[in-house]
């Protein structure tokens, strides 16, 4: 029942990006490769297309953005769920941690949820495989060597530490 879990089924706790300014670039960088592929076509010139290709592919790679009402992560009473990586299981989670990370001129908001198992058996549902077409697109999920799966929380519609406090709440919760 559980393995079977697919990403639209999960319910409870859950954050989609956000509606604000998160995806205007996405559109304007559509627009340029419009623009760029009808003056490849018109005038002939191959640099054009490149100018296309790269605008198009900044576009391809951000779509998941635009899907401001899709459940990006979450938490139900099985655990916590990441879209395109899966279920983690609660009582696989050894922390969640809330870090800032100065980047730039920014600071960037990550969730780090550490594992105290290995990925396979941590996971309740795996959601890794991905459809060939979304096999470029942004994750919103890394993972480094050490088992710690990280998620910027910046693009999302709630605030980074509204999230972090559910999730450490029904972590607590549901773990005990």
């Amino acid at each position: 029942m559980i393995a079977a879990l697919q990403e639209q089924d999960v319910g409870g706790y859950s954050v989609a990006y956000g509606r604000e300014d998160t995806y205007f670039p996405v559109y304007i960088t559509a627009a340029l490769a419009a623009i760029f592929l009808t003056a490849s076509w018109i005038t002939g010139a191959l640099y054009w297309l490149a100018l296309a290709a790269a605008a198009a592919a900044f576009t391809y790679y951000n779509i998941p953005l635009l899907e401001a009402g899709r459940p990006t992560i979450g938490a139900n009473q099985y655990g916590i769920f990441i879209q395109a990586f899966g279920l983690i299981r609660w009582r696989a989670i050894e922390r969640i941690d809330l870090a800032e990370i100065a980047e730039r001129a920014m600071t960037v908001h990550e969730l780090q949820i550490a594992l105290n198992v290995p990925l396979s058996s941590a996971l309740v549902a795996d959601w890794r495989k991905r459809p060939i077409y979304r096999l470029l697109m942004r994750l919103p999920w890394s993972m480094d060597h050490r088992g710690v799966v990280r998620v910027n929380l910046d693009p999302f519609d709630r605030a980074p530490d509204e999230i972090h406090r559910t999730f450490l709440r029904m972590w607590r919760y549901y773990r005990s």
